[in-house]
């Protein structure tokens, strides 16, 4: 497996406890803080949604101990990595398109589509995986 490494919150670090008015506490997942499903009554209680962040954070855990990787990293496949890049390149196009459309006046409805495909890129980019 090729792996790139990215700084972000420390793997392992319990993720913050969100709490749903309605429901109680939420579960986040400790790698990608993911909302976890509804537990069952028996058994442990999840830390990751999948077995993909499971393996994530064992493979930082050891590399962290074995002191090739700062405490603050967490590891990302190519695929994880490119994926976040085009994200993050599709947000700066929006961003342009919003800015070139303030420029040229556009009329209000041009203006709020640039603007919902602005937001609709930045909550993609937010994703981790």
């Amino acid at each position: 497996m090729t792996s790139v490494v990215a700084s972000r919150v420390p793997p392992g670090t319990p993720a913050p406890a969100g709490v749903h008015p309605r429901r109680g506490s939420t579960r986040w997942c400790e790698w990608c803080n993911r909302e976890l499903p509804e537990a069952g009554r028996v058994g442990r209680r999840r830390r990751y949604c999948s077995h993909a962040c499971r393996q994530r954070a064992y493979e930082s855990r050891r590399a962290v101990e074995r002191g090739e990787l700062p405490q603050d990293a967490v590891v990302l496949t190519i695929a994880e990595r490119d994926d976040l890049a085009d994200r993050l390149y599709q947000v700066r196009c929006a961003a342009e398109d919003v800015a070139t459309a303030l420029a040229e006046s556009a009329d209000r409805d041009e203006l709020a589509a640039v603007v919902r495909a602005l937001l609709e890129n930045a909550r993609a980019a937010e994703r981790i995986r």
